[in-house]
């Protein structure tokens, strides 16, 4: 082919690797919080203040004011921001290859799902981008598998009041809260929400819709729904019932999983083996990244084409999840977390004795709730709120838990000092 050439000099002009120039004006635009109200959809309501740099469990804002951080991404950052081994592994990565789409596979994508099989139940692995996706494709995968086993007539799908399994139009509505699902509709069909922890209920379900049941799905604890975990009687139930029944038991461990609760995953320390887990959030440390993990006799449902993601498995987000993954599976981070909840449980019950606001404190690992008295019921906004302004990044689990994620190796000067602004945030917002 003939090119003249004008065209063979601009094709030479915009192939030089050095040709693109920043737009420095745009660069250095002066960004305040009010600019999000311009140009955002109004989905959120961030902070008053903007963090611009982390390190640790320490994030520092546009004024240089730091803070210290409980909250971690809502469970994501479980190593802390700009841990030196994830810098290092997307630094190196980012010179090698960045995304081929899964026309291939590439190298990160095949080590980081060897790592999961290695560590679990699990023979086969998906990736996506998103604790959503990740349930997404569980929920698909379940009613697929029993559609070619049983056929169409087995598709409803059992979850719980007060869940939270993603944002999608299916996960929204697998979720079973009403205030994150209507307005949306028709919205697809199908699903029956229990009493989360009530076994009789989920006997009665099955006693009576058990033959068209394809799965039931749970978290091993509610995050978003309060910060309830799930009690062993309950857990096992579902295992059992699941069982007896030819249904699948769908775990979405995407806060509970990847140590947060001072296991690799929480069902290791229920004593069950789900048929399906997802992960995600502290999977990738701060890289977007989502896995469904299951056995290659469930994974047959999905053959070629029948389900997929563009950046699933993208090397760059399996390089850092695969740096994130050799950190967390050890015997000393794991220990390290549990010792920290005792830690966390010690603090918190100091300050309760000295105030008296919580009714309750509850959790596993670096993953706890606290549930404030009735007389300040609805307040845990509030108590957010002041901590932000006491320096500390915190969570709320509804109108009555104030949630603490903080990273998996926080330290221990990190968390007296983050404790100590909680109590001056408690104060503030509850007298």
């Amino acid at each position: 082919m003939a090119l003249s050439s004008a065209a063979q000099a601009v094709v030479a002009a915009s192939t030089r690797r050095d040709a693109a120039t920043p737009d420095t004006a745009a660069a250095s635009l002066p960004v305040a919080r009010a600019l999000f109200d311009q140009v955002m959809v109004p989905c959120f309501a961030p902070a008053p203040f903007i963090p611009v740099r982390g390190e640790g469990s320490r994030v520092w804002d546009q004024d240089g004011r730091m803070y210290i951080d409980f909250a971690s991404g809502v469970a994501v950052t479980a190593l802390g921001h700009c841990h030196p081994a994830m810098v290092r592994a997307i630094e190196e990565q980012s010179r090698t290859l960045w995304h081929v789409s899964n026309w291939f596979t590439n190298e990160p994508a095949l080590r980081l799902a060897k790592r999961l099989i290695d560590a679990t139940f699990a023979e086969r692995v998906f990736f996506c981008n998103s604790g959503a996706e990740a349930n997404e494709a569980a929920l698909k995968l379940a009613r697929r598998y029993a559609h070619d086993r049983d056929g169409p007539q087995r598709s409803r799908i059992v979850s719980t009041l007060n869940a939270f399994h993603g944002r999608t139009l299916f996960t929204v509505t697998a979720g079973g809260q009403a205030k994150y699902a209507t307005g949306f509709g028709p919205n697809p069909a199908g699903f029956t929400h229990l009493r989360y922890n009530d076994v009789a209920a989920l006997e009665a379900e099955f006693a009576a819709h058990g033959r068209e049941i394809c799965a039931v799905i749970l978290e091993p604890m509610q995050g978003e729904g309060g910060m309830t975990p799930g009690t062993p009687a309950y857990l096992q139930a579902a295992r059992r019932l699941c069982t007896e029944h030819g249904a699948l038991l769908v775990l979405d461990e995407i806060q509970s999983g990847m140590g947060r609760t001072g296991a690799l995953f929480s069902y290791m320390q229920k004593g069950i083996v789900p048929d399906i887990l997802t992960s995600a959030k502290g999977l990738g440390g701060g890289f977007p990244i989502g896995a469904m993990l299951t056995t290659s006799a469930i994974a047959s449902a999905f053959s070629v084409g029948v389900h997929g993601t563009t950046y699933g498995g993208n090397p760059l987000a399996c390089a850092v999840a695969g740096a994130v993954f050799d950190i967390i599976n050890t015997t000393e981070v794991l220990d390290g977390v549990k010792a920290r909840h005792a830690l966390f449980m010690e603090g918190l019950r100091a300050i309760n004795a000295r105030r008296r606001v919580f009714r309750d404190l509850r959790g596993e690992g670096v993953w706890i709730g606290c549930e404030l008295e009735e007389t300040w019921r609805g307040k845990a906004i509030d108590v957010m709120n002041a901590a932000g302004q006491a320096g500390l990044l915190v969570l709320v689990a509804g109108p009555d838990v104030v949630r603490l994620a903080p990273s998996l190796v926080i330290s221990l000067d990190e968390m007296l000092e983050g404790l100590a602004r909680l109590e001056t945030a408690l104060h503030r917002a509850l007298t």
